[in-house]
């Protein structure tokens, strides 16, 4: 399962996701030239993201193809990527099993 959490620069978290995503083949198996950030999550690593990969971020959500996520992490995750974008010094983060 990946979580993901909006940290700070000092690493406190300040929001996080009440679901994670389970990875899976069609998660793992998205095209990384299409989904340049998405296509670069790893099942056991962290991964983060700052202010302008999430904005990249923001417009793989929508093009998502069916199933990949579901539609509650998909909004927990537009949520928390709005959080990022509308803070100063926030990370999305990534975290892996």
């Amino acid at each position: 399962m990946i979580d993901v959490q909006v940290r700070s620069e000092s690493g406190t978290v300040e929001a996080c996701a009440r679901h994670g995503v389970a990875w899976s083949p069609e998660l793992a198996g998205l095209d990384q030239s299409a989904f340049p950030m998405l296509g670069h999550l790893l099942p056991y690593a962290d991964t983060m993201f700052n202010h302008r990969q999430v904005a990249t971020l923001l417009e793989e959500i929508s093009r998502l193809p069916p199933g990949v996520v579901t539609d509650e992490f998909a909004r927990e995750l537009i949520e928390l990527s709005q959080t990022v974008l509308d803070g100063q010094g926030l990370y999305l983060w990534f975290v892996g099993d």
